[in-house]
């Protein structure tokens, strides 16, 4: 295991918690912390708030431009057999 990957186990997920208030003004708060406080998330969805919960780590993900570009193609096939689909009905 690389020293990298090790670093990655060992430190502590981040998770953001983002409390939004559905009143005229949408107020959000938002919490980070390495465990979700469930509690509070239950009251402010008691309250009529909606939660979004996300992790930090998530959000560093990196595909390397060969799998982006295999990506990138295999989408457009797809995309231009739905469009060719379409036009024959």
């Amino acid at each position: 295991m690389t020293a990298t990957a090790q670093k990655k186990l060992c430190k502590p997920s981040l998770f953001q918690v983002l409390l939004l208030d559905n009143s005229p003004s949408q107020d959000v708060e938002v919490q980070e912390a390495e465990q979700v406080d469930f509690g509070v998330v239950k009251e402010h969805l008691r309250n009529g708030g909606s939660v979004f919960i996300t992790s930090k780590d998530s959000q560093k993900i990196q595909h390397s431009k060969a799998e982006a570009q295999t990506n990138y193609s295999r989408s457009r096939r797809t995309l231009g057999s739905l469009f060719h689909r379409n036009l024959r009905s």
